[in-house]
């Protein structure tokens, strides 16, 4: 059941639900953003996206020096370009991942110097130098040194050996670089014996680093760490350090990573504590540590940290029901009086929940609030999260007290949950349209020939998420079946949405039998491994009542975790509030009426921006309609187009995230409104037989592609190339969509990390210089995924030219194009 706002009344109260307490009058210092950050979360320029970056508001990641060993990419300077020209903060160079093993080969400090020195000298060198941090050794409690160790003797042998090598190091980097930001001791967890004796020997060498680092990964640190956090600023009181910045540079497992109600918990006690932090690197490098599907698409998590990004002015204070209590409700908030708005997000918790926000300024708010919920909710890590789906909008009075309570009901532990507050106004806003859903757990389904495992828990935290914590694996014989009974209200259509894993190899298939009727197939793009979970989604007919939904094994081995069945309401739609988007300038906010979205409307003049970010679950053309006051300008895909109030305009958006830029002379802004399901009607498309091939680059036959039939064995020559004759209707700004495949690895023996690797190809149009464009592995070499790449086209023939002089390109399948403004 979704949360709610129902109308006060017995059966609320009877509930007993759990308080949250925001006090708006408890100010805890501006709005940091400090633990978005991730641990090899970028793998190469544009993976991920620009697009799925910059809305974050990153200010810190960690990656490994240029040309390390480590991993087959994650580069610093490689990845600075897309971080940096996408707003982010600073990155964290992790220098021992200079080497190839884990743990690293420990071949002593002589052997390290040398390489120490070329790192440095490296990143000084670079243009924005400033903006790196050096970590000169990872996690040194357990590697190389062993400050681990029970043994009192042998500690102070093995810490004595550590300190006489920090300082070289330290030294070393500074006589290179003499403005270096240096970050340490990093250990794999917080140790007060070390950090004090690391503190007093630091200070007396003048060789204190200017970021205290340590890592949290164990679910016991939503318990602990703000223990470790007061622990450790009393020894810096106590050494006479002044308080170091800390960036807590990797944290939470697999359990917690891509699951809002789970992030919430690390994020509130982090930003609480006005510490940076980063997600750990567990699996693949590229999708911001599972939270961005391929290289351009939002999960549950991402949007989530959209959120976070979103939180403006101050931070409050907040008290939950159980401080320091892993898995509990938790949550974070803030306030911005120049906005006239507070923000409250909160998860980890089934059940129901008030939300009691105290000292509400009446100065700022008036007497009434309006109360807009969201939710994000746990989509897997591979599994595409649509813009966060409204609750509830609702006035609600400020007593007399100034407080305001905004009840929830039906609470999901692994959703997350944002509550805007924004003055009242006059009139009503528009009641929350949430279509009827359910959800059902393959384990409680009735099962063949299958096996029922448990994933992700407290005690095994670096299991994987899965709902409930368990899946059905194992459905790999003739007769593997999952059957769900389900009970639906009305006769209609239903989307039903399939929570996977396929480790098969490439696209696999099962049947859906609907209450005996004739089987359907449906096919599983691959995932990272069993348990990586993404999300297919089917549209199916029932009639009301009950109905039985049996997934069985097709041609390979699929994992089922969950299936939710929400009834269809047509072309998906979406309201993006303007007083809720990015700014730039300084527009205003207007609050005299409430009606509509509720939120009220963003005043913009000349010099100011509001930047949206529209989702799209497929590449194609979507209906999207400004509700302002004036014209206003509208900037997408480095197209511009002048948009009449209210007046829907046809543009083509890319399969993901889509940042909408708005601009006007001045005009009220209350939304922008999405519509569509990503018509094609209108575009062009080219299969990759029409191609023109030369030096070595050949059509090769393949069932999965779209006609049959991929270019293959492209680049890795000057004159292996692939080109494209492209007719078109008109002269303008297009998007091309690239439809590719290739499943290049490097193994690196680490056992929990999937070292994929990404193929890069120059893409020419016409006599124009050609352009590099990154694309992600996609897990196998018969599953093809899409790169929307923007082109200029003259009217009538264009030569578009695919290539790689220096490695191979992917594979190329077929190119669609639609022009921006259809």
């Amino acid at each position: 059941m979704a949360a709610t706002l129902p109308a006060a009344g017995p059966a609320a109260a009877a509930a007993d639900p759990q308080r949250l307490t925001v006090d708006l009058g408890a100010s805890e210092g501006p709005v940091m953003l400090g633990a978005n950050g991730s641990l090899y979360g970028l793998s190469d320029d544009g993976v991920p996206s620009d697009a799925v970056m910059e809305p974050l508001k990153i200010t810190s990641i960690s990656q490994k020096p240029e040309g390390g060993a480590q991993h087959p990419n994650g580069d610093a300077l490689t990845v600075s370009k897309s971080f940096f020209r996408s707003g982010g903060g600073e990155i964290n160079v992790m220098m021992q991942d200079i080497y190839a093993k884990w743990p690293y080969e420990d071949l002593g400090i002589d052997d390290y110097l040398p390489k120490v020195d070329k790192i440095v000298k490296e990143i000084s060198a670079d243009r924005n130098s400033e903006r790196f941090v050096y970590i000169p050794f990872n996690e040194p409690d357990q590697i190389w040194y062993k400050l681990d160790v029970q043994d009192q003797v042998q500690y102070e042998k093995n810490r004595d050996r550590f300190f006489k090598d920090w300082k070289t190091v330290y030294q070393r980097i500074r006589a290179i670089d003499p403005d270096a930001r240096i970050a340490g001791p990093n250990e794999a967890a917080y140790h007060t014996r070390l950090l004090k004796d690391f503190l007093a020997f630091t200070k007396r060498e003048n060789v204190v680093p200017q970021v205290m680092t340590w890592h949290e990964l164990g679910s016991g640190s939503l318990r602990d760490f703000q223990a470790h956090y007061d622990d450790y600023r009393r020894l810096e009181r106590e050494a006479g350090i002044a308080p170091l910045k800390i960036n807590i540079d990797e944290y939470a497992n697999r359990r917690d990573l891509s699951v809002p109600g789970q992030l919430v918990q690390w994020v509130s006690m982090f930003e609480r504590n006005k510490v940076f932090a980063n997600m750990a690197y567990w699996d693949a490098a590229g999708n911001l540590s599972g939270h961005v599907v391929r290289s351009n698409i939002p999960n549950g998590g991402w949007w989530l940290f959209r959120w976070y990004a979103g939180l403006t002015g101050n931070t409050v204070k907040v008290t939950p029901p159980q401080p320091n209590t892993v898995d509990t409700l938790q949550g974070l908030a803030s306030l911005d009086t120049s906005r006239r708005q507070a923000q409250v997000l909160l998860g980890g918790a089934d059940g129901d929940s008030d939300v009691v926000v105290k000292n509400v300024p009446r100065s700022v708010f008036g007497r009434t609030v309006t109360a807009t919920v969201a939710e994000a909710a746990w989509s897997g890590y591979e599994g595409q999260h649509a813009a966060p789906r409204v609750l509830a909008r609702t006035k609600v009075k400020v007593a007399d007290d100034g407080s305001a309570t905004v009840p929830l009901r039906g609470l999901h532990k692994m959703s997350a949950y944002r509550i805007v507050l924004t003055p009242g106004g006059s009139g009503s806003p528009a009641a929350a349209s949430v279509p009827w859903s359910a959800s059902y757990e393959a384990e409680n389904a009735a099962i063949t020939d299958g096996k029922v495992y448990t994933q992700g828990t407290v005690s095994n935290a670096n299991g994987y998420a899965a709902s409930g914590t368990q899946d059905v694996g194992s459905l790999n014989q003739p007769g593997s079946k999952v059957a769900f009974t389900v009970n639906v209200p009305k006769d209609g259509t239903y989307d039903l949405a399939v929570l996977y894993g396929n480790q098969s190899g490439g696209p696999a298939t099962q049947k859906l039998t609907v209450d005996g009727a004739d089987p359907v197939t449906v096919t599983y793009p691959s995932t990272e491994n069993w348990t990586y979970r993404a999300k297919n989604d089917v549209r199916i007919q029932l009639k009301a009542g009950e109905h039985q939904l049996v997934l069985s094994k097709g041609d390979a081995e699929v994992t089922l975790d969950r299936i939710d069945l929400t009834s269809d309401t047509g072309a998906a739609s979406a309201s993006y509030e303007a007083t809720l988007a990015d700014i730039s300038g300084k527009p205003s906010y207007d609050y005299s009426s409430s009606s509509g979205v509720g939120t009220g409307a963003l005043v913009l003049r000349s010099g100011d921006k509001a930047v949206f970010d529209v989702y799209a679950p497929r590449d194609g053309y979507y209906t999207v309609t400004p509700r302002t006051s004036a014209a206003v300008g509208l900037a997408l895909h480095g197209e511009r187009v002048t948009a009449a109030p209210g007046r829907p305009l046809r543009l083509y958006l890319v399969a993901g995230n889509n940042r909408v830029a708005m601009t006007s002379g001045h005009a009220a802004v209350r939304s922008l409104d999405v519509s569509g399901d990503g018509s094609t009607s209108g575009t062009l498309s080219y299969e990759g037989a029409s191609a023109t091939l030369a030096g070595g680059a050949k059509l090769v036959d393949s069932p999965h592609a779209s006609a049959g039939s991929y270019i293959g064995w492209l680049g890795n020559s000057p004159s292996s190339t692939a080109e494209f004759t492209v007719t078109a209707p008109r002269s303008g700004r297009y998007v091309m969509v690239v439809h590719y495949a290739h499943n290049d690895r490097r193994d690196n023996g680490h056992a929990y990390n999937t070292d994929i690797m990404s193929r890069t190809a120059d893409i020419r149009v016409g006599d124009a210089a050609p352009r590099k464009v990154t694309f992600k592995n996609t897990w196998s070499w018969d599953d093809y995924w899409t790169v929307g790449v923007p082109v200029d086209l003259a009217k009538g023939a264009n030569k578009v030219t695919f290539g790689n002089a220096a490695a191979w390109a992917p594979n190329i399948d077929r190119i669609e194009l639609g022009r921006v403004v259809g």
